[in-house]
């Protein structure tokens, strides 16, 4: 048995004997809820002296000791969920979405529904490759919960399979624009450079001296707005997590509205102070996947697709064009 998930409670003391077992159980492990510790005490899961106690009302003895087991968590199977999807194309073996700001990909801890996958469920039945496991049935990449834009998923084993071996050698073609703080130097480059996870913050990840993945992004501005905000388009030649924020921030040019890698709120913006405001409340990251290109499993001709800015982006660059 694995003792991580045993607890063993201390002997009872003479002022805690008569109490019922449920409530002293509650006290003795305050971090599980005492519903929860009913149900363990109805499964079996408690012990006394080898003995399994089931009654929840059990009046615990001075000198008595518990053994409480905690099965390991069981993570939800993701149910089918009748939510639009902007669908930009599909076929018998892939489809591709153009995924809203606010959306997870799939599903993880606090957020097992509402997520892509279960709107993908729901949509295309049981045509989804199996290769990503129940929780992740057809994803073959993923972009992160606050950033808009395109993604392809796979309806079979086959078109997983080679979606994955263009991702493996970098040839899919992906495009994103972000709105920036301030404006690159120089305004258009290649940023590369290992990614890893922080050592100071384990939420973030980081450019690190050893260790991680290599990553590598192409970036132009398309436009800036005086010295406060910039337009940036950027490609990927590599897709690890949190690409294009680590390394923009790393230049000095975090993505406005994003709540992880921004150091300040920039109150030294020169903008108005509506404005400055409205910029340093932006209620995501500004990065929206614009396109996606790749060869189709089934026909190996290569598709690529386009997505429009949405609302939200497109009256961030409108706010701030109109000052510059």
């Amino acid at each position: 048995m694995d003792t991580e998930n045993l607890i063993i409670t201390p002997e009872v003391g003479a002022a805690e004997a008569k109490m019922r077992l449920d409530k002293y159980l509650a006290q003795q492990m305050p971090d599980i809820s005492r519903s929860r510790i009913q149900k363990l005490i109805a499964t079996g899961m408690v012990t006394c002296e080898d003995v399994i106690i089931t009654d929840n009302s059990f009046a615990v003895r001075a000198g008595d000791s518990f053994q409480v087991t905690l099965p390991p968590p069981q993570e939800a199977e993701p149910v089918a969920e009748n939510i639009a999807l902007d669908v930009v194309f599909e076929d018998d073996d892939l489809i591709v979405i153009n995924k809203p700001a606010g959306m997870t990909v799939h599903p993880a801890a606090g957020a097992y529904s509402g997520t892509l996958v279960n709107a993908l469920l729901y949509h295309c039945r049981d045509n989804l490759s199996g290769i990503g496991g129940v929780k992740r049935p057809g994803i073959v990449h993923r972009i992160d919960k606050e950033t808009s834009g395109l993604l392809v998923a796979a309806k079979n084993d086959y078109a997983h399979n080679f979606l994955s071996e263009q991702f493996a050698e970098h040839s899919i073609e992906r495009t994103y624009l972000a709105v920036v703080y301030g404006v690159l130097n120089p305004l258009s480059g290649r940023i590369e450079g290992n990614i890893g996870r922080s050592k100071f913050d384990r939420k973030k990840m980081a450019l690190v001296e050893s260790g991680g993945k290599f990553a590598a992004t192409n970036y132009k501005t398309l436009q800036a707005f005086g010295k406060a905000a910039s337009l940036v388009q950027c490609n990927l030649e590599t897709g690890r997590t949190h690409q294009i924020r680590v390394h923009l921030s790393s230049k000095g040019n975090a993505l406005i509205g994003d709540k992880v890698y921004v150091k300040s709120k920039k109150s030294e913006l020169a903008l108005p102070t509506d404005l400055k405001n409205y910029v340093n409340t932006f209620p995501r990251q500004a990065l929206h996947a614009k396109s996606l290109g790749f060869v189709h499993p089934r026909s190996k001709q290569f598709m690529q697709f386009d997505s429009e800015l949405p609302a939200d982006m497109a009256e961030l660059l409108a706010k701030l064009a109109a000052i510059s």
